[in-house]
């Protein structure tokens, strides 16, 4: 069991991204999803795109950013739909957006094209003062192709590279993790997404450098934090147990 003690609340809770991205959940879920990343005062709740615009009206002035996923999940998009969900997601709100790389060219090696599609994205969400992380889908790439992926990503500026849309064939990995956070300039940070599902594991991957992971279960991982420090756990509703992301 990991030592607790040197860690407050925030310094965990703010990693988290607290993920609504379950296609099967429903308007009331994400309504409660949202409290939870409220009560628990996470990095983010990353809301799938329809409902972007209620989660930044029901997070405005907390310390709990709105943020949404572009190109989701599977990257396919054209870049022409890419910006326009970027430029839909600032409109309504979004401060975070995760988008999904054009996995089909990177696999095809036409980095041209993948380098192009990423800047758009980077560069309009830059210019609205917001962030952007950017999914590889590491299931699916070799080494090379993930290297060549941070590298990209740190000459455009990303803020993060991230593993995994958690809806691959597996999640993140802790070489995948070390790869990263090598090969990613020291500017970028690196996002854990798919199997950080309790508290050990977000303690084992902040260990390798990363500074935020993708989870559903967020009440899961911070009320053990809680009772290993002595505090009260929060509790949310048992509703919001962990999906699998």
């Amino acid at each position: 069991m990991n030592d607790v003690s040197a860690f407050t609340h925030l310094d965990l809770s703010k990693m988290i991204d607290h993920s609504l991205l379950n296609p099967t959940l429903n308007e009331e879920a994400l309504e409660r999803g949202i409290q939870v990343a409220l009560a628990y005062d996470t990095g983010s709740v990353c809301i799938m795109p329809f409902a972007l615009k209620r989660c930044a009206t029901l997070l405005k002035g907390s310390s709990v950013k709105a943020s949404t996923t572009i190109g989701f999940p599977h990257g396919g998009h054209t870049t022409d739909a890419k910006l326009a969900e970027t430029i839909q997601a600032l409109r309504e709100g979004g401060q975070e957006l995760d988008m999904v790389v054009n996995i089909s060219k990177v696999l095809s090696g036409d980095w041209d094209y993948v380098e192009s599609d990423i800047r758009i994205v980077v560069d309009i969400a830059h210019e609205a003062g917001q962030q952007v992380k950017v999914i590889f889908e590491n299931c699916y790439l070799n080494m090379e192709q993930k290297i060549r992926l941070c590298q990209i990503c740190t000459e455009l500026g990303a803020d993060w590279v991230k593993t995994s849309t958690g809806y691959g064939t597996s999640g993140s990995t802790d070489e995948d993790l070390k790869l990263m956070r090598e090969h990613a300039g020291p500017d970028v940070q690196v996002k854990a997404a798919g199997g950080i599902r309790d508290l050990d594991a977000l303690l084992r991957v902040r260990a390798l450098g990363i500074t935020r992971v993708g989870a559903t279960a967020t009440a899961v991982i911070m009320d053990e934090f809680r009772r290993r420090v002595g505090l009260e756990p929060i509790a949310a509703p048992p509703e919001m147990a962990p999906t699998g992301y």
